[in-house]
């Protein structure tokens, strides 16, 4: 009688999950190594840069391919794996899924490349009892006019076509907004911009779904904001007037030229969008903004969660400083050593008594060193003079 045969073995079933894990995984190694080669020198035989060539092209593939499917889990979780790794391969994934996330190219067939970019300004709100939320945005002619600025005062192109959702996000919004929305977000207004007929946009909808965060301001009290302004531009791919020089000298000259005429726009038209963030609770409905730089989405939003942390501590000190000459006090400040929410801790102390003890969060992408030189900078601006810094973990 013939030996029963062994059967075959099972292939493995090829499920959503199994292959979330693939993509993962080679987003993570892709950028590992594209980063390795990145950080390498730049006298590297011709079948090197070919094959570096190639991998920088499946990157994008894939990178862009997973923008457009939504898979925020695969995103995510690849920028995470990469972050276990190696922070050069972190610092290139994430850097990678920012801009990639706020740009996307339009090809054409019978004309030229368009771009549309995704842009954000962090706005901090100053007032009396804090906005009014049922007055965001009510301001019709204040609205348009700030639209028509972006051009008319050189922060986008005069060729470029430029739309702002009328809406001032909170930070609790934009948080909320994750790679694969911001990208159908894009789609979207893309959509809109080059196309005259009117269209669902249910990402932006999904993305004004919360509302505020309820505050607990009276209406007496000195109120601190932040707020997004969010926006889409249009223009050609080709348009030179984002065409970065060349030279260093002449970059440089590039870059002055685009902050000065942002400046000179903060100064212009803060009263408009004063009107368009509405009025305050308390009986002063006068708003005193401050802005930081304009920035695709994700640039901005750090920006804006960096400086509202810093806020944040520089208030919780003062209150401790109270009753105390700052001068007299003694500052201790020093990473902390947990690698999965790494922070700087912050000792204030007067001789032996410790009057404070707090915590800024740490970009794990950060120069320590830089981080560490910010804070003490950011800590003498309200009078404290005695700081020691260490690189060392905090005991």
């Amino acid at each position: 009688m013939p030996k029963n045969k062994r059967p075959p073995p099972r292939k493995p079933v090829n499920t959503p999950e199994a292959k979330d894990e693939q993509q993962t995984n080679e987003l993570c190694a892709l950028a590992l190594e594209l980063a390795d080669e990145s950080a390498g020198t730049d006298i590297v035989a011709a079948s090197t840069r070919a094959e570096l060539a190639q991998k920088h092209i499946e990157f994008e593939r894939l990178l862009r391919r997973l923008l457009t499917q939504g898979k925020d889990e695969v995103l995510y979780g690849a920028i995470e794996l990469a972050r276990d790794e190696s922070l050069e391969g972190y610092r290139y994934l994430r850097n990678a899924a920012d801009e990639g996330a706020a740009n996307l190219i339009l090809r054409r067939e019978n004309g030229a490349d368009l771009e549309i970019d995704a842009f954000a300004i962090p706005v901090f709100v100053r007032s009396q009892g804090g906005l009014d939320p049922a007055a965001d945005f009510q301001d019709g002619d204040a609205y348009d006019a700030l639209l028509a600025s972006f051009t008319e005062a050189g922060l986008e192109s005069k060729h470029a076509k430029v739309v702002l959702v009328s809406h001032a996000y909170d930070l609790g919004e934009v948080e909320r907004i994750s790679y694969g929305q911001l990208h159908a977000m894009l789609r979207e207004a893309a959509q809109s911009l080059t196309d005259k007929k009117i269209a669902a946009a249910p990402a932006l909808e999904r993305s004004l779904r919360h509302g505020w965060s309820a505050t607990s301001f009276g209406v007496d009290d000195s109120a601190v904001e932040l707020r997004f302004l969010l926006g889409f531009a249009l223009k050609r791919a080709d348009d030179a007037f984002y065409k970065v020089p060349a030279g260093e000298k002449a970059a440089d000259a590039y870059f002055a030229k685009r902050a000065e005429a942002y400046q000179q726009w903060t100064e212009t038209c803060a009263p408009l969008v004063a009107r368009c963030l509405g009025r305050a609770r308390g009986a002063d409905a006068a708003l005193s903004l401050n802005f930081q730089y304009q920035d695709l989405f994700f640039g901005a939003r750090a920006q804006g969660q960096a400086e509202y942390a810093m806020l944040g501590l520089l208030s919780e000190l003062n209150q401790a400083i109270d009753g105390h000459d700052p001068a007299s006090l003694q500052v201790l400040i020093a990473p902390s050593d947990d690698e999965l929410e790494p922070q700087l801790h912050i000792q204030l102390s007067a001789g032996a008594s410790v009057l404070a003890s707090a915590a800024l969060p740490l970009d794990p992408a950060a120069d320590l060193a830089v981080a560490l030189d910010d804070l003490a900078d950011a800590l003498s601006s309200i009078g404290l003079s005695d700081i020691s810094v260490s690189e060392d973990p905090l005991s």
